[in-house]
């Protein structure tokens, strides 16, 4: 008879590629983690991965196993949750990944109001500016900037994250401030690019009915938001970035909005969860909230 528990460790090793980090993952030793993937083979009478000494993968009996595994288990936890009828008694893991920026700015200063009604629950909480395989990673949601959701995915659209140009005061008092797109030729941006070796787009901006990209020149090319803010901050070019994270750096001074008439396009923000027969309360819970506290932010910054 199959044990849930060796379930829930075949199909953490199936999404993380490695009995490792499954096993870091889940807090047990790898060891154990074997074993139980092992005797769950031997259950079904089929090999569910291939081993190598560099990766672990499904075969194709293991990608149909893990289909109906993840199902399976996704029922199990809504049974689970059926007679939690009193608020804060949802229990479990949520695993989440979102963009350096919004986690830090956003989300996390307003984490503590969920957890608070919602004690018994964990937060796995990635944040990183590449793009996350959802189902193979394991998470149960994702927030995304700019980025469509693959096909086998749910997308629940929020707005859309308004985009501006700025510099801070050093830079420009000392190469003066550009007002339309021919000042650029005596300008530097700072560029950002997903990989690092990628060709930068330039500088976006609204012509007639769509937008257009215009070349600039650059010293510095960075590959996530973190280390792009602090370019600008520190004076190594215009950056076009979403004004909810330069908000704060905007009102004390140290980042000055420039070219208003030359704004980004816009990027659609959404979050991306898999598509199951049933989502989890405890997951359902957590998109609610941060659709009601992203939604408002949102708003307010694209009338600003």
């Amino acid at each position: 008879m199959m044990r849930l528990d060796a379930l829930q460790m075949f199909q953490r090793v199936a999404e993380l590629e490695s009995f490792t980090r499954a096993a870091e993952s889940l807090g047990v030793p790898k060891a154990t983690l074997s074993v139980a993937v092992r005797q769950l083979e031997e259950d079904v009478g089929a090999t569910l991965l291939y081993r190598t000494t560099r990766r672990v993968s499904l075969t194709h009996d293991g990608e149909a196993f893990y289909e109906r595994c993840r199902d399976l288990l996704s029922d199990v936890d809504e049974v689970g949750a059926m007679f939690q009828a009193a608020p804060g008694r949802e229990t479990g893991r949520i695993r989440v990944d979102m963009p350096v920026g919004l986690a830090g700015s956003t989300i996390i200063p307003r984490l503590p109001e969920f957890l608070g009604a919602h004690p018994s629950l964990n937060i796995e909480l990635s944040s990183t500016d590449r793009m996350v395989d959802v189902v193979r990673e394991g998470f149960d949601c994702v927030v995304r900037v700019g980025v469509r959701a693959d096909s086998g995915l749910i997308a629940r659209q929020l707005g859309a994250m308004a985009m501006i140009n700025v510099a801070s005061p050093a830079y420009l008092k000392a190469n003066g401030t550009p007002r339309n797109l021919e000042d650029l030729s005596k300008h530097r941006m700072v560029h950002y690019v997903t990989q690092l070796g990628a060709k930068p787009f330039g500088f976006e901006y609204l012509e007639g009915d769509g937008y257009r990209t215009q070349a600039v020149a650059g010293t510095v090319t960075v590959n996530n938001t973190i280390a792009f803010q602090a370019s600008a901050l520190a004076g190594l070019g215009i950056i076009q970035c979403p004004r909810m994270g330069a908000a704060a750096a905007i009102r004390d001074g140290r980042l000055v909005e420039i070219m208003k008439r030359y704004r980004p396009e816009p990027l659609p923000v959404a979050i991306i969860y898999p598509q199951r027969r049933h989502v989890a309360r405890r997951v359902r819970l957590f998109i609610d909230w941060m659709a009601g506290v992203l939604k408002p932010e949102l708003e307010r910054h694209a009338q600003a």
